[in-house]
């Protein structure tokens, strides 16, 4: 049993000093992230497209620095990680991309915009962070990439189809980074949350099981860190028997969804 708790990366525990770069920090899991960190003594650089919600976190964060971007802009996201870097003056101890978009759709609605919308910042960003801050990362032989992904990459679910495929690419991403970065001393994350209360969730109409609060979130992310965890789910009590449901043969579980659902 011990096999499947042993940490699979370099524990983050003590922040004090440490240079952290959030990407999507202007409001939800990744502003809250970005406040628990500095409330722990780590040098935070915050990054979204909302300036003005940027200022703000920096007013009341004194220390942390701000850098604009749109992370479906590759150049934009190249030229804040040469930023970031110059910035933390040394190698930056985690990346943490919170980047996304959200909007409820179904296939008898489906709209490509919206489609492309969703997988442009949910995943194409990523890569974008990927092509920015990787040889940075490789030549310094020390950080930790994490990227926040979504129990809704587990399996199909309804009002998720345009969100769904992008979080789970992001979980196949992570492994192959994992697979790939390990024993180069890079540490990789995949943070899957269940429902917490952000600005994306508030669109939903439909009542939300085990929802969380995003400082809720921030605290299961630092333990997490701190435990070396590859994959981080929460909260527990929701997100188990979501894992338990990827087990089910499809005629199982397209019956129990569309029975605890009424898809």
């Amino acid at each position: 049993m011990a096999l499947f708790h042993r940490a699979l990366n370099p524990p983050l525990a003590d922040w004090s000093g440490r240079r952290a770069w959030i990407v999507g920090a202007s409001s939800g899991i990744g502003r809250a992230t970005a406040s628990a960190l500095h409330g722990l003594g780590a040098q935070v650089i915050v990054s979204a497209r909302d300036g003005a919600a940027l200022r703000d976190f920096v007013h009341g964060h004194p220390g942390s620095l701000a850098l604009p971007l749109d992370v479906t802009n590759a150049q934009a996201v190249r030229d804040a990680a040469v930023a970031a870097r110059r910035i933390a003056a040394g190698p930056l101890d985690l990346v943490l991309y919170c980047a996304g978009h959200y909007r409820p759709l179904r296939a008898t609605d489906f709209e490509l915009a919206e489609a492309q919308r969703h997988l442009d910042v949910n995943y194409g960003g990523v890569l974008h962070l990927l092509d920015a801050v990787l040889p940075m990362l490789l030549a310094a032989g020390h950080g930790h990439l994490s990227l926040v992904g979504s129990v809704a990459g587990y399996r199909g679910l309804p009002m998720s189809l345009a969100y769904g495929p992008t979080k789970a690419a992001l979980h196949n991403l992570a492994e192959n980074l994992y697979l790939d970065l390990h024993a180069h001393g890079l540490g990789v994350s995949i943070i899957n949350p269940g429902f917490v209360q952000t600005p994306l969730t508030a669109q939903n109409s439909f009542k939300m099981p085990a929802l969380i609060t995003a400082d809720e979130a921030a605290r299961h992310m630092l333990r997490g860190w701190a435990k070396g965890r590859f994959e981080m789910n929460f909260p527990r009590r929701f997100t188990r028997w979501l894992r338990l449901l990827r087990c089910l043969p499809d005629a199982w579980y397209f019956s129990a969804v569309r029975r605890a659902t009424g898809a």
